[in-house]
């Protein structure tokens, strides 16, 4: 397995995307997709975590697999609207060291 940077991700999906005909689906598409990722994810974490166990007949799935499922929508959803992750991620970066940085106790050196 090779580290990937989110460029790297953006392309492989593109490459991925752009073979079939139907291409990338509309923003709405992508957002009810975005939703319905977000719900598994919701789903395995409570199974996991919270109050409602699976039942027998249902199949294992692991949170990891629905948050890679939910980052490759992300990562349609930026292409298709032609946004770039890694400057997104930094503007978000920038944007809580500054808002955040006295909004949480800082742990011990």
């Amino acid at each position: 397995m090779v580290d990937k940077t989110l460029k790297q991700m953006q392309d492989e999906v593109d490459g991925y995307i752009t073979q079939f005909k139907t291409g990338y689906f509309s923003p709405l598409g992508q957002m009810a997709r975005l939703t319905e990722e977000v719900g598994e994810l919701a789903r395995e974490v409570n199974h996991y975590y919270g109050e409602k166990p699976k039942k027998a007949s249902e199949e294992a799935k692991e949170i990891a697999e629905e948050l890679g499922d939910l980052l490759f929508v992300t990562i349609s959803m930026a292409n298709s609207l032609d946004i770039d992750l890694t400057h997104s991620f930094n503007q978000v970066m920038e944007k809580f060291n500054q808002r955040d940085k006295n909004r949480f106790e800082r742990k011990e050196n």
